[in-house]
């Protein structure tokens, strides 16, 4: 397998994600594989950071006593515009449809993928 990108989940204000060369499947989950046809190493690409607000839940109970600080938060799912779906956080009065650009956030310690709406 190749080296991975750096991306937020290595301290890097990115979001990575793959295609497959035989088939073209666009998958955010990092696998070894592609998940359509199970072609080795699929090819790793950075994300525009635009996309559009598939669900959005807003949370106002506290997982954690380190996430007590952020509540009320919204989880989004969110339809990149490069073709594939992936979960981050993102503004409150964000509604399914909106169309959003990722930035980065502290949330809990850790930097994560916040959501704004799009101007």
């Amino acid at each position: 397998m190749s080296e991975r990108l750096a991306d937020w989940t290595k301290g890097e204000q990115a979001i990575t994600y793959q295609t497959c060369a035989a088939c073209g499947h666009v998958q955010y989950f990092h696998r070894a594989f592609c998940a359509a046809c199970g072609t080795a190493d699929p090819r790793e690409a950075r994300a525009s950071g635009k996309g559009r607000v598939y669900a959005t839940s807003l949370v106002c109970r506290a997982a954690t006593p380190e996430t007590r600080a952020h509540v009320p938060y919204n989880i989004l799912l969110v339809d990149c515009a490069e073709g594939f779906r992936m979960m981050a956080h993102g503004d409150n009065g964000l509604a399914i449809g909106d169309a959003v650009t990722a930035g980065f956030k502290p949330f809990a310690g850790k930097l994560v993928p916040f959501f704004t709406k799009e101007a």
